[in-house]
């Protein structure tokens, strides 16, 4: 909030002489006939020293000191809350924006990782065990249809990462495939009525994710399946569709993760400038709009606001930093006697708790990882998939990248499908850059080997021990990392937890 300093000046000048007159001992003044009985709670003390200092006041009047730190210090916070609030828009957006600056242009390509995904790419916590299909539409111009291939799975989020659908196997084609028709908010034309599973949006930008899981270890098949089947187009050109673009994003040295600098409220804007007015909360359109960042107008602040802000954003993604990797609230973790967090918190997709929304659980999951749907929140015994994480090793000390650690996950593992481990690069929250290119192991790696009682003893350093190599995933000295190990299709024993993983155990 910018001041005049005219005004400033003119009230400090004012209550600095209320407050000598204030100083000068006044003669004693009777009680007035109408006098109330004022509680000292509804006060304010004439002085009083806080954690931005002293804050002065002439019988309740803020001095001009007082007034310069208040505001100074009421952008701070509200810089801060703006970043832990924002990170969910600036991580879709930085999303779509890494893959646009990769080819992938939205309502026309998808972007497929025709080699599965490595640590060259930068992504928020993805896998390479998958064949990754994603890409942005913009309604902004109008309806966009998506045609999905059969045994698809994923989910479609705003420009909030709010669920809108899932698509595939727990979407309403239930794995049969068809053809989608988002829909923006403001559309006024008519609709089809049979022929397209229709889904309105709140936002124009929408994110779509679209796995397509490998058998038999022949990735060039699932490929095969989504060049042949999946399109996206504008409903306008229904009739006759162009072609859809496929864009090979493996291996390419992209940015898709948002900023941690004031860059960040940058990105901010942007959103702002490009959906609805009404497209987002007005208690999250009033914060963005409290430090300068409104629809229709430039985000130009002062030198005094944009010192604040770089402050702001400093300490705003410090604070994401401690919810993610030290948080204080105990529901994170899966076990009491165990390091395995999860990363949503209560299992809700929208952060809610009886009425509540868990603002460090939203925190904690975005600034982690991209994608939102009921089916990765709450999954059930036998579908969908199940997530844990641990950045610390079983003494509760950070994973640290120039030291060996042993894992034991109990056989049988309770998985339909089957199970991986990736690490990650907790500075990045993208995969661990090693000569690994997997960063990571799964239970279909042809090197793995099982105990005898059908146990895994999987290790994590820098060089595997000797005789572990089908079982060792690589780290690097000076660099901290954290690991997500991924049930998919996780059974029972997972969870009435009478199955649980071991803790990260340093070798000596």
């Amino acid at each position: 909030m910018a001041l005049n300093n005219n005004a400033v000046s003119t009230f400090a000048t004012t209550v600095s002489a209320l407050l000598l007159l204030g100083s000068v001992a006044a003669p004693a003044q009777e009680a007035p006939k109408y006098a109330a009985k004022v509680p000292p709670s509804i006060t304010t003390p004439g002085s009083i020293d806080t954690r931005i200092g002293t804050l002065k006041f002439f019988d309740g009047l803020p001095d001009g000191e007082t007034v310069r730190k208040v505001y100074d210090q009421l952008d701070f916070s509200r810089g801060i809350e703006a970043f832990l609030s924002g990170i969910p828009a600036a991580s879709l957006h930085a999303m779509c924006k890494g893959l646009n600056d990769a080819g992938v242009a939205n309502n026309k390509a998808v972007g497929i990782t025709e080699e599965l995904m490595d640590a060259r790419s930068l992504f928020l916590t993805p896998n390479a065990t998958t064949v990754y299909n994603f890409f942005c539409v913009d309604l902004k111009d109008g309806p966009v249809v998506v045609e999905v291939p059969p045994n698809a799975l994923g989910p479609v989020d705003d420009a909030y990462f709010r669920f809108v659908t899932d698509v595939g196997l727990t979407g309403p084609d239930r794995g049969k495939g068809g053809k989608y028709l988002f829909v923006p908010p403001d559309y006024k034309g008519e609709l089809p009525t049979d022929g397209y599973f229709i889904a309105r949006s709140p936002t124009y930008i929408n994110w779509l994710l679209a796995r397509v899981f490998v058998e038999n270890n022949d990735v060039a098949a699932a490929v095969r399946v989504v060049k042949e089947r999946l399109r996206v187009y504008p409903f306008a050109a229904a009739a006759n569709p162009p072609p859809t673009a496929f864009v090979d994003i493996s291996g390419k040295q992209i940015n898709t993760i948002h900023s941690n600098d004031f860059k960040f409220y940058e990105e901010i804007n942007e959103v702002i400038q490009h959906e609805p007015a009404d497209a987002f909360d007005p208690e999250i359109v009033g914060l963005f709009a409290a430090i300068g960042i409104k629809k229709g107008q430039p985000f130009a602040p002062d030198a005094r606001l944009k010192a604040i802000l770089v402050e702001a954003v400093a300490v705003g993604n410090a604070t994401a930093r401690a919810i993610l990797f030290a948080p204080r609230d105990p529901r994170v973790k899966f076990f009491p006697d165990r390091q395995w967090g999860n990363g949503f918190i209560g299992n809700s997709y929208q952060f809610l708790d009886r009425g509540e929304r868990m603002l460090d659980a939203r925190t904690l999951f975005h600034y982690a990882a991209t994608g939102i749907t009921p089916a990765m929140a709450a999954a059930k015994p036998g579908t969908g998939s199940a997530y844990a994480f641990a950045a610390r090793d079983a003494k509760g000390e950070f994973l640290d990248g120039g030291k060996t650690y042993k894992i034991t996950l109990p056989g049988p593992v309770p998985a339909g499908q089957f199970w991986s481990f990736t690490v990650y690069d907790s500075q990045t929250r993208s995969m661990l850059e090693t000569d690994q290119k997997s960063a990571g192991i799964d239970s279909s790696e042809k090197r793995l080997k099982a105990n005898s009682d059908g146990s895994f003893s999987l290790w994590f350093g820098p060089k595997a021990p000797a005789g572990q190599e089908g079982n060792w995933v690589q780290t690097r000295s000076g660099k901290s990392w954290q690991a997500i190990l991924r049930l998919y299709a996780p059974l029972q024993p997972w969870f009435d937890q009478s199955w649980k993983p071991g803790d990260f155990e340093l070798v000596q």
